[in-house]
């Protein structure tokens, strides 16, 4: 088991820096046993999946429980990592598929999309990006408002949509880094983003016309 303790990432969080050792070398370390390797690649990677499971479930406790589950089964199942895709996008295969099953089975959880966190210069979004630019004495009441209608909004969206809402407009990924995350094709991920984006906007557009 490894013996590191993923938490929430601190903003002192070291980077990857020219000094450290190859992603390839702390791999085969570790699968000889080596844990202080699998404890660097831990490191290396925690702040990413731990963000994205805490978008996912609005729950830090949860997202710290997953990502601890998420590294335990990669350390358990390192033997099979073939080298096919980068540790990163396997480890975050692996997160990804934990946090839809216990959001499957814990559906009262809601995911919370920030508005400040959210790119809203995307397909769908000038409605929200309108409203929320609104310099009247009401708007701090109405961003609170907007984001409470927005969190019941993602609440709506199925597990798939939700997720590629929160890689790509919460995250910043490329389309084509989700689309091997996913396990499909660009073409998909930009198909579920715009469907997820105007499912989002319909949900809200009742509320924007007031």
């Amino acid at each position: 088991m490894p013996a590191a303790t993923v938490t929430a990432p601190s903003t002192t969080e070291a980077h990857e820096s020219a000094t450290e050792r190859p992603e390839r070398t702390l791999i085969a370390a570790s699968r000889e046993g080596d844990l202080s390797a699998f404890d660097e690649l831990v490191r290396r990677y925690q702040s990413r999946i731990y963000a994205t499971i805490y978008h996912m479930t609005s729950n830090r406790e949860d997202a710290d429980d997953l990502a601890q589950e998420t590294f335990l089964k990669a350390f358990k199942a390192l033997k099979s990592f073939k080298g096919d895709s980068s540790f990163y996008t396997w480890v975050y295969r692996i997160a990804i598929n934990k946090t839809i099953n216990f959001l499957k089975q814990r559906r009262r959880k809601s995911a919370q999309l920030s508005l400040n966190e959210m790119d809203l210069s995307g397909e769908g979004q000038g409605h929200i990006l309108e409203f929320i630019s609104e310099h009247t004495p009401r708007r701090d009441v109405r961003l609170h408002e907007l984001q409470a209608k927005l969190n019941e909004a993602m609440q709506k969206l199925s597990e798939v949509h939700r997720l590629v809402v929160t890689l790509h407009d919460i995250q910043g990924m490329p389309h084509e880094e989700i689309g091997k995350i996913m396990d499909c094709n660009t073409g998909t991920v930009r198909s579920r983003l715009f469907y997820a984006r105007q499912q989002l906007q319909g949900h809200l557009s009742d509320y924007l016309k007031q």
